[in-house]
Formats: C-alpha cells, sequence, structure tokens
C-alpha cells in the first residue's frame, strides 16, 4: 500500500478496496442495547470504541511512539464536530471505553489534553497531541465499505508508522475493522470489550429475517420472547442473561431520572432549552388536581410518554449516559415505551420488562441484518424508524401478542416511518432528534394497540417493510443521510 507525506497510505488505496460484508455472528440483546455515552452511537460511541481498541493494541506492541493521528471521513469528516466524534476519539485513545468511562474524565480530559499538550495513550504512552492539529475533518472523502470510517497512524521519531487501522462504525455502536490489503481486505467486527457475548455460540432457533422468525416460532410452540430466550440461553446462563437484561432497563431508567431533574440549554450552541423537568413539575401538578376532583384530561397519558422520551434524549445530547436502542439517536423510544408499560399497564412487572427487550431484540436484529441502523447510511428511519418497530414489538408481546401480532405491530410502526431524512441542525442530536423519538414512542405505543385489534393477519410483512426501507435509504440523497447539508440543517437558520 503507497504511502502519503502526511497521512500515512494513500486514501485512493482505500477507495480502490472492495466492500466486503462483516463477518455474521448472532446478534444478542447486548448488542442491540449497550451502556454508551451521547450524543451518537456512530459518532461518538462508534470511534471511541477504535479508539479505545486502537490503544490497546498500541500498548501491547510495546514500540516507541512519537506521534498519533486521526482522520475521520465521510459522514463523521461532516458531523463529527457537532457529535463530539474528535472528543470520543480523545477519551478513547487515553484508554478508556464508552461502557465505563468515568463522567470527571467525559468533563475534563479534552481540556487538561488541551492545557498539557500531551495525550497517554492507553493510559501508559505519552505522547504530544492536539486535538486541532491532530484529528483531520474529511468529509469529502468517503471510503466504499461504509460512510463512517476513521483511520488512525502512530509514528515513531522518523514518521515510520509503528500502528495503522482502518475502522468503520456502522451504527448502534457496531465497529468494525479493516484487515488485509487491496482485493484480500476484509472487514471484520471489532473484538467485544464487554458488550456482547463472549463467543459465537450456536442457537437452537437462528433466524434472519421475519418469515424465519414466525417459522421458528411455530415449530417450537413459542413466543417471540421466549425464542430469543431460547437463544440468548445458548450463549450465557440464565441468571446472566437475567442480570444484563435488568442492568439494561436499570441504566435506561436511571436515565429517565435525570432528565426529569435536567434544566438550563443543551449544550452546542443552538440555546436548545432543556424541557423535561418543567413538564415533569407541570404533569405532577396536574395529577395532584385531578386528585382533588379536576376533571382529567383523557390523553395525559401521551403527555407521560412525551416526557419519558424527551428526558432520554435530551439526556444523551447533553453527552451523558445512556443506553443504544438501537443507537444513541433513537435512544429515548424504547425506555419510553417501557416506562408506558410500567407506569399504566397492569400486571406489569420485571419479567414483562425483560420479555419486551428479548422481543425488540429480534426485530433490532433482523433491521440490522437485512438493511441498517446507522442514520449515515439509510436516514433516520433506520434509527428513529427501527427503535419504533422494536418498542411496538415489544410492547405487543407483553400484552399478550402472538408472534404473528408481535411482527405485525413491528411492521406497522416500521411502515410509517419509511423515508425519514437525518438532518441535524448545526450536526447536533437536538433539532429534530429529540421531539422525534417522542412522536415515535407514541407512534410505537399506536402500532401495538392496532396490531392487537387483528390475528396477525396483514398484507404488509415485517420482511417487505425492511427491504423497502433499505431500498429507500440507498436511494435518499447522501445530503438527507447525517450530513446536515440537507433538509432543516439548511432550511433553518442556526441560532
Amino acid at each position: 500500500m503507497a504511502t502519503s507525506p502526511h497521512h500515512g497510505p494513500d486514501v485512493r488505496d482505500l477507495l480502490a478496496q472492495p466492500s466486503p460484508s462483516p463477518e455474521a455472528r448472532p446478534l444478542s440483546v447486548t448488542d442491540l442495547f449497550s451502556i454508551g455515552i451521547g450524543p451518537s452511537s456512530s459518532h461518538t460511541v462508534g470511534p471511541m470504541k477504535a479508539a479505545e481498541s486502537f490503544a490497546r493494541e498500541l500498548v501491547g506492541a510495546g514500540r516507541a511512539v512519537a506521534r498519533v493521528e486521526v482522520e475521520l471521513y465521510g459522514s463523521l469528516g461532516a458531523t463529527g464536530r457537532g457529535h463530539g466524534t474528535d472528543k470520543a476519539v480523545t477519551w478513547g485513545l487515553a484508554g478508556y471505553h464508552p461502557r465505563t468511562c468515568p463522567a470527571g474524565v467525559i468533563a475534563t480530559l479534552v481540556e487538561d489534553v488541551a492545557a498539557s499538550g500531551q495525550l497517554r495513550v492507553g493510559g501508559r504512552i505519552a505522547v504530544p497531541f492536539d486535538i486541532t492539529r491532530d484529528i483531520h475533518f474529511l468529509p469529502r472523502t468517503v471510503l466504499p465499505q461504509h460512510v463512517n470510517a476513521l483511520r488512525i497512524v502512530a509514528r515513531d521519531g522518523g514518521g515510520g508508522v509503528v500502528l495503522e487501522r482502518v475502522y468503520f462504525s456502522v451504527g448502534g455502536g457496531f465497529v468494525t475493522r479493516l484487515e488485509g490489503d487491496g482485493a484480500a481486505a476484509r472487514q471484520v467486527p471489532l473484538p467485544a470489550v464487554d458488550d456482547g457475548p463472549a463467543a459465537v455460540a450456536r442457537v437452537p432457533h437462528p433466524f434472519s429475517c421475519g418469515v424465519e422468525l414466525l417459522a421458528r416460532c411455530a415449530d417450537a410452540g413459542l413466543g417471540v420472547g421466549d425464542l430469543v430466550r431460547a437463544n440468548e440461553e445458548a450463549m450465557r446462563p440464565r441468571v446472566e442473561l437475567d442480570d444484563r437484561l435488568d442492568a439494561i432497563w436499570r441504566a435506561m431508567d436511571e436515565c429517565i431520572a435525570a432528565g426529569l431533574e435536567g434544566d438550563g440549554e443543551l449544550p452546542g450552541g443552538l440555546r436548545v432549552p432543556r424541557r423535561a423537568g418543567r413538564l415533569h413539575h407541570d404533569l405532577r401538578h396536574r395529577d395532584a388536581d385531578v386528585a382533588l376532583g379536576a376533571r382529567p384530561d383523557p390523553l395525559a397519558v401521551l403527555d407521560w410518554v412525551n416526557l419519558f422520551a424527551l428526558a432520554v434524549n435530551e439526556e444523551n445530547a447533553a453527552g451523558h449516559r445512556v443506553v443504544t436502542a438501537p443507537t444513541n439517536g433513537a435512544a429515548g423510544v424504547i425506555p419510553a415505551v417501557l416506562k408506558y408499560y410500567l407506569t399504566f399497564v397492569p400486571g406489569a412487572g420485571p419479567a414483562g420488562v425483560r420479555r419486551f427487550l428479548l422481543a425488540a431484540t429480534a426485530v433490532g436484529a433482523i433491521i440490522k441484518t437485512n438493511a441498517s441502523i446507522a442514520g449515515a447510511e439509510v436516514g433516520c428511519q433506520g434509527e428513529v424508524g427501527s427503535a419504533s418497530a422494536m418498542a411496538a414489538a415489544g410492547l405487543a408481546e407483553v400484552m399478550g401478542g402472538t408472534a404473528a401480532q408481535v411482527e405485525n405491530a413491528a411492521e406497522i410502526a416500521m411502515e410509517h416511518n419509511l423515508g425519514l431524512t437525518c438532518d441535524p441542525i448545526g450536526g447536533l442530536v437536538q433539532i429534530p432528534c429529540i421531539e422525534r423519538n417522542a412522536v415515535a414512542a407514541v407512534k410505537s405505543i399506536n402500532a401495538a394497540r392496532i396490531a392487537m385489534w387483528g390475528d396477525g393477519t396483514h398484507t404488509v410483512s415485517l420482511d417487505a417493510v425492511v427491504e423497502t426501507m433499505r431500498q429507500t435509504g440507498r436511494d435518499m440523497m447522501s445530503k438527507y443521510k447525517e450530513t446536515s447539508q440537507g433538509g432543516l440543517a439548511v432550511n433553518v437558520v442556526e441560532c
């Protein structure tokens, strides 16, 4: 591979390489629901994981390093500043993983590096580092393998390459790494630190699409949640699985609670006010008035669902800890519907939360396998649309839905998110992202209720709507796919 005088291998070599599919392995509930840092799973969590992996590998190499450079391509280059990609890469290079990175590091590390001019890669290798000099935004260069690409290069004192890696942040915090050169190059999944199964296991009921899911459920006499549970328990013991499911919901619920206490403005310059705290105060007073005899609002439950979603996505926009569900940009939909279930559905409880998450996992896995959950690939239909379909499936499951009704609920929700663009104003996950999660959460509840009216028989299958979403994303102009170069991003004046 040829080298350029400043940035390692010539980008033309990368552009000439084929675009193989990543190696497949069973998608687990902990793949689709991972605890990370806002505001974006593809632009914050993924690059941070890539940089942390690079740092571990570099420390393990045991060689002297004089400089580390990062190049952000495509969508990462276009909206990386607004999404905090440069900060995330810095945290990762310092050796921190998004699941466990302390809040104090998030708050101060970048400023400390700027003040000292030095970064300790992996916490051990001290190198000069200037975030404005050593991280390059290259929005006009798009690698064929994926629109979200980054390259990290470590050099010795003579400018020679000590270590170089190309990564792809493919949505939802999933990361692949390019291995090999030229025609032999291929993408491989980044080895998980603690998010997914330790090893690939043979599952008893494999499925890759909706038709297969329904057939497996029929053959085994199981509902969607129980079938996914059986697959999960082939990868980890039941007790560990339940502990992980409970941890996922606990993190979601804690995020809602934190959002309900939020106030002030969100960072980034748009001066977007946090509304969840005020709305929470108003709703509690309204409930108190009803208790004293005031006439109840028949649609008050929708206000609570909206509140739960706003709370999560304001936390995400603030760069705080959230659960990818299946992405950060769509992180509020599933928690809001789960909170609705626990608050307003009789008989709800922890066992139902686990069933909800397992059924949602089935739908998320189908969508990611056959289309995409990345806004940079297919627009927001792949993020909020996927989350809405997953939430609808989960709610239908805990409402007692059959496998066919669960699949129908997911299809309804996904169908009515087709064509949704991703055009965040200022490259920030704020407008229209925060309100979009609230609208999608209500849509999920409606989709589940509509599905429960029937017996699961319907004209449009989940597979058909997922394939339609994929085709729509392929046909969608790039300016509507997380570049902030079209739509609201150019038609609303930033102020």
